[in-house]
């Protein structure tokens, strides 16, 4: 099954909501991880590194980071990116296909904006 790394700004109602319709989803919060406050940098390198892949609403800078990673030839997770104002039942649809519909290896080194 995907796994699932929430960045610290990402929206535990939307968190919940996934897990109330998919009680198996494996979605991990970085503040319950060792790298809770680390720079974006370090969260990427992380997640792919443990087989996540990132969820934030922070669609400037990690997504910099995201391509600066690529630019080195180093590794990256994938990444689901989602304004901070969009509709939450929306982006709770999209990532519940995502996770039943999907593998993670389809989504590595991917960029996608939710909702799609």
């Amino acid at each position: 099954m995907i796994r699932l790394l929430a960045d610290e700004n990402f929206n535990n109602e939307i968190i919940r909501g996934v897990k109330r319709r998919i009680p198996e989803a494996d979605i991990t919060r970085i503040q319950d991880t060792e790298i809770a406050g680390q720079p974006d940098s370090v969260v990427l390198e992380w997640a792919f590194n443990h087989g996540f892949i990132v969820l934030s609403h922070d669609v400037n800078t990690i997504r910099g980071y995201f391509y600066d990673r690529l630019k080195a030839n180093l590794p990256v997770p994938g990444l689901f990116l989602a304004q901070a104002t969009a509709a939450i039942g929306a982006i709770i649809d999209t990532l519940e296909l995502i996770l039943l519909a999907s593998s993670d290896d389809e989504w590595q080194g991917e960029i996608r904006f939710l909702p799609f």
